[in-house]
């Protein structure tokens, strides 16, 4: 060994060219017959250098200057790292191509039995797709690499995927492995849950249709509300659910469980998917009838719904819905003249804002003789008082057929202030008697 070469660091010039990658310089040392296989304080040579400081042509200079390259390329420092472990260790794939085509050994290992493909891992590397390996691991399944990844440092809040909302732990919840969802629960930071441009992991659940993640990311604090999904375009987990047939009750019933606010969005995806019974629940639960935010929204979806109106359009009403919110261009143009009378029933139809009175005029000119007689004609006294001691219940009263009920009224009057003689008129079915356990198919 020539000490007569060597810097204050002990590295050979040698070593130095392939460090800072000269290869003009380490071309000229070579052509001297300079040592290659000169070995620092650390066991570093040459080789070491080039292959941690990814100095490729100066690693194929070094190569090709020795007789028996296979073992010059084995050759590993004090610690037992070997050129490629370097490589590895610095994600040089340049280099670990090189070597591994000049005879190194991928299963070589260091004094602490690190072989190289331990050290070419970065566990927080992103594909293409921005996809980590701690978030394909929790795509999968597979709970054994999802702890040695975390356990090694893989970062739970790096997003997935280009629009910056995407995190294992939503990939855990939609495929339903609820193991790794509870490994990664404490693990990912919160802001996914009410951040506005995110998604809620809870709409993963949901979207999935695994109750048993839902109820996991709900239990430890998940809103069942959420934020608004613009990446699914749905406003809440709720309206979410009525696109999962099979699992449909089931989700509705942990939401609920949880404390998810229902709204008019709700009543019109019953609407939108035929869910009558479950429109009725919503009710009996204390969906608020106002105010409503969205009354254009369930209108449209009310419109459609008509032609089955005596299957959810009467719950409404009794329930104490305004039927002048109902009264609008859209569904006075739209709906049949049964449709329309029946939901005159509900309002004093002589005392009409005018608008509403003029709308129902143009429509009766062209309606049947029916709708025409039943707006030219007089609400009884009885009818009018039915709708002055309906306006004075409360609420959560007009609700409860039990309330209406119990009050200190005859039979007689029960019944019609439930419209029982309406209801027998329109030939409605006698609607099924909601309990305040949870919905299910059968009901």
């Amino acid at each position: 060994m020539d000490f007569t070469e060597a810097y204050s660091d002990t590295c050979s010039t040698v070593g130095l060219a392939a460090r800072e990658g000269n290869v003009k310089v380490l071309r000229k040392l070579l052509k001297k017959g300079r040592s290659v296989d000169v070995a620092d304080n650390r066991g570093w040579m040459p080789i070491h250098e080039a292959a941690y400081h990814n100095s490729v042509e100066c690693l194929r200079m070094l190569i090709h200057a020795v007789d028996s390259s296979e073992n010059y390329i084995k050759t590993k420092t004090f610690e037992g790292f070997c050129a490629l472990h370097l490589a590895a260790s610095q994600g040089h794939w340049k280099i670990v191509q090189i070597l591994l085509e000049a005879g190194a050994d991928p299963n070589a290992t260091t004094l602490e039995e690190t072989t190289p493909l331990f050290l070419g891992a970065n566990v927080n590397c992103q594909a293409l797709d921005k996809a980590t390996p701690l978030f394909i691991a929790a795509q999968e399944g597979h709970i054994e690499c999802v702890e040695l990844l975390v356990s090694s440092g893989a970062d739970p809040d790096l997003y997935c995927n280009e629009d910056n909302w995407q995190l294992p732990i939503h990939a855990a919840a939609q495929m339903g492995h609820t193991k790794i969802l509870d490994l990664l629960i404490p693990l990912t930071n919160r802001v996914c849950d009410t951040g506005p441009d995110k998604v809620s992991p809870v709409y993963s659940a949901v979207f999935g249709g695994h109750e048993e993640c839902l109820e996991m990311l709900l239990q430890h604090g998940y809103s069942p509300d959420a934020q608004m999904c613009l990446i699914f375009g749905f406003s809440s987990p709720m309206c979410m659910a009525f696109q999962k047939d099979c699992e449909f009750f089931g989700i509705v019933n942990i939401l609920l469980k949880y404390g998810a606010q229902l709204n008019e969005l709700h009543l019109a995806y019953c609407l939108k998917y035929e869910k009558f019974s479950v429109f009725r629940y919503f009710l009996k639960k204390g969906c608020p009838l106002a105010p409503w935010n969205h009354i254009s929204e369930f209108i449209s979806h009310a419109v459609k719904a008509q032609i089955k109106y005596k299957e959810w359009l009467p719950s409404l009403l009794l329930a104490g819905f305004d039927p002048l919110n109902l009264l609008c261009p859209s569904w006075i143009d739209s709906v049949s003249d049964d449709t329309l009378i029946f939901t005159l029933e509900f309002t004093n139809w002589r005392r009409l804002p005018p608008t509403i009175e003029k709308m129902l005029s143009t429509r009766a000119s062209s309606s049947s003789w029916a709708l025409q007689q039943h707006i030219a004609s007089v609400p009884s006294l009885a009818h009018l008082c039915r709708l002055e001691i309906r306006s004075s219940l409360k609420p959560e009263h007009l609700r409860s057929d039990s309330f209406i009920c119990q009050l200190p009224l005859p039979r007689s009057l029960h019944n019609y202030l439930l419209y029982a003689e309406v209801l027998r008129m329109n030939e409605v079915p006698e609607l099924a008697v909601i309990q305040d356990g949870e919905i299910s198919e059968a009901t």
